[in-house]
């Protein structure tokens, strides 16, 4: 079986797995499942950026995701999340994030909370796998709102010996009586160790939901140069580029 055919068959799996998990979350929707509720999501999108980087080797192939999630009326929250992926490594073609966090707010103010840890692992691949801790604090004003962002790993960042990486960041956003929302988000992320260097990261859009479904398109961009102590001169999918995306939620 030759790469292409092996990655169309890796994608189909994929595809059948989310589909599957979307289909149970929407069968559980408003039932009590351990005191909490199953919710689930399917994403279609050009290409997927995670903090400024191409994770489909500058946009080379579109990508599905899905997310399968539970949640309590008290804000204890776990779930999946999956992707195809694509780098120079063939063996990095599919992540799978487990998550569980808590969020809230802080008595009756409005001011939230979100603390999350998200692992990512990679079928196959698994001596890139790491996890981080995920901190948001955010504040709502009326139509808009602002998070701010502190996000350090918990073990070595994408399992390279003796990196660490702290993702500061900030994403505000404004919802539009029309039903159109802008958000953005703008950050660094940092990385510690012999031989690692950070890079600033941002992104704009606007999206709306019509039909039950939401249409996303989102700018993203970084500090990227042509060099880099870390990805050296293949820095391309770090260029900006324009993501549309479109999602279901169950």
């Amino acid at each position: 079986m030759n790469i292409r055919t092996t990655q169309l068959a890796q994608s189909i799996l994929l595809v059948s797995l989310i589909l599957s998990a979307n289909a149970f979350a929407h069968a559980a929707t408003d039932q009590d499942v351990l005191g909490g509720t199953i919710n689930g999501k399917l994403t279609f999108a050009s290409d997927y950026v995670f903090r400024g980087e191409s994770e489909t080797m500058d946009g080379e192939v579109p990508v599905v995701q899905g997310t399968l999630s539970w949640g309590n009326e008290l804000g204890w929250y776990a779930g999946m999340f999956a992707s195809n992926v694509k780098f120079s490594d063939p063996n990095l073609e599919i992540v799978t994030a487990p998550y569980i966090g808590k969020a809230g707010k802080f008595g009756d103010s409005t001011i939230s909370y979100d603390v999350m840890v998200f692992s990512y692992l990679y079928p196959g691949a698994s001596y890139s796998n790491y996890t981080e801790l995920w901190i948001k604090v955010g504040k709502q004003f009326g139509h808009a709102n602002v998070q701010l962002e502190v996000t350090p790993t918990i073990d070595d960042w994408f399992g390279v010996d003796g990196w660490q990486g702290v993702n500061y960041a900030v994403h505000p956003s404004y919802a539009f009586d029309n039903g159109v929302n802008f958000s953005a988000s703008i950050g660094y992320q940092g990385l510690e160790g012999e031989g690692a260097e950070g890079w600033g990261h941002w992104n704009l859009g606007v999206s709306k939901a019509y039909a039950g479904i939401n249409f996303d398109v989102r700018y993203h961009g970084s500090t990227m140069d042509s060099d880099h102590k870390v990805y050296g001169t293949q820095t391309k999918i770090f260029d900006d580029r324009v993501v549309v995306g479109i999602s279901k939620s169950f």
